[in-house]
């Protein structure tokens, strides 16, 4: 494997375009204004049913499905992605059925399997039956079905196209039967790769309704005049966004779409590092005030900038540019949005000036919506306290980014490629490479013997 720190004459191509992502915003606020004004729709064409704006937590979604149909519809008809070969899918192959038949059997074995043991999961954690998580539960539940049904045609189809049909799902499926040699290390990738399905999906699905229902009910012209308002209610648009694309993106991973998961981050400590940040884990760590809460006796920016309404101004556009680079940082990522996982070398968007622009520009957010060093307590210790917990916090995002740059750098020479343009080219990437080598200390060089 080559280094990540050789030179690199140009920046590699994106296997993610620009447009899918583009697209997938256009159809989301598209439809988001359908919701918005549905009264007026539903008026117009006589529909039956309520006629009033659909914010209900199934009209969220909904929207999921029009967001990823127009962004697989740009995938396969404008970028092609369907003839790439590392969809691992030759169309002109034509097995016939009763070549294909066994090995779809062993596969959908292996799936039902994993499926089944993922219902356990969800049944044994407690957390999955309260709250928030009580709406992906019932999504989920009202899937499974279909899921199944669906399954088998799809991998019938399927099998008979690709040209290594014993992909990971067929290895644990032929681990489950019996009959024929399995790997252990594709048994390994599909269920790491399950396993981020599982857990990140459960967790997207829960958080979809609350930020829905704000934005197709909020009223846009009362906000106009007040930068708090009006930053408030764009800011909950942009993490819509955020949400809604991400989402999309445990959902689509298909790989006729190429947008298939190709490896789960196999780091102990990268799992560690991202487990942190979501429930129930961060309900222990960042969700608790005597651990890592960093918001003890803050009142945030709102109340601390209050009476300077020109800084109020700047300060909601600064936090609602912040918030628009990260959301763009997810939805370049078009269908192939996903933590902990390799799906191809996303090398345009925000990617292009940082290596982590969705990790810099949340953490920056953090510091200037709480403004952790401003407490109503007047407490030096709530300062200091806050300040240094948020660092910790930011230092777990560091954290993160480290452990997925030594995932991708095993696993494919772009990446490679890429992370080395940008700490020679990116600018917000090569200032802080140079700021962490004059951080770093000097390691003197052996002496020649004499």
């Amino acid at each position: 494997m080559s280094s990540a720190s050789t030179p690199a004459k140009h920046l590699p191509a994106s296997d993610v375009s620009a447009g899918v992502g583009w697209t997938g915003l256009a159809a989301l606020l598209v439809w988001l204004m359908v919701c918005r004004n549905w009264a007026l729709v539903a008026d117009h064409l006589a529909l039956p049913g309520p006629h009033a704006p659909m914010s209900g937590p199934y009209a969220a979604v909904a929207t999921l499905f029009v967001t990823g149909t127009a962004m697989a519809l740009w995938s396969i008809f404008v970028d092609k992605v369907h003839l790439r070969p590392s969809t691992g899918i030759d169309w002109k192959l034509g097995r016939s059925s009763a070549e294909s038949l066994d090995l779809s059997i062993t596969k959908l074995a292996g799936l039902w399997t994993t499926w089944a043991l993922i219902g356990a999961f969800y049944c044994i954690g407690r957390w999955y039956w309260d709250g928030q998580y009580l709406f992906a539960m019932a999504v989920l539940g009202s899937a499974a079905l279909p899921l199944f049904l669906l399954s088998i045609p799809y991998v019938l189809w399927l099998d008979r196209k690709l040209i290594e049909p014993r992909d990971q799902a067929w290895h644990f499926g032929a681990l489950l039967i019996g009959r024929e040699a399995w790997d252990a290390e594709a048994v390994k990738k599909h269920g790491r790769a399950w396993a981020i399905k599982a857990f990140f999906g459960a967790f997207m699905i829960s958080i979809l309704p609350g930020g829905f229902a704000q934005v197709v009910e909020a009223d846009f012209a009362a906000s106009l005049h007040d930068p708090v308002a009006l930053g408030s209610i764009l800011i909950a648009l942009l993490f819509l966004i955020d949400v809604q694309i991400g989402t999309v993106g445990y959902i689509f991973t298909f790989r006729p779409l190429d947008a298939h998961i190709r490896s789960g981050n196999p780091l102990l400590a990268g799992w560690v590092a991202a487990l942190m940040c979501y429930p129930p884990f961060v309900w222990g760590t960042m969700g608790r005030a005597d651990v890592l809460g960093y918001e003890v006796n803050t009142a945030g920016w709102a109340y601390w900038l209050g009476g300077y309404p020109a800084l109020l101004w700047v300060w909601a556009g600064l936090m609602v540019f912040l918030t628009a680079v990260y959301a763009w940082a997810t939805f370049a990522f078009g269908l192939r949005f996903s933590n902990l996982t390799y799906r191809g070398v996303l090398t345009n968007g925000p990617y292009r000036f940082t290596r982590h622009p969705a990790y810099l520009s949340k953490n920056l957010f953090w510091w200037t919506s709480t403004l952790p060093f401003l407490v109503t307590s007047h407490a030096l210790t709530d300062m200091v306290r806050n300040t240094v917990l948020l660092g910790v916090v930011s230092g777990i995002y560091y954290w993160r980014a480290r452990t997925e740059e030594a995932h991708l750098l095993a696993e494919d020479a772009k990446y490679r490629a890429y992370h080395a343009w940008m700490a020679q080219n990116a600018p917000i990437t090569r200032g802080l490479s140079k700021l962490g080598s004059r951080l770093r200390p000097r390691v003197p060089e052996p002496q020649a013997a004499e």
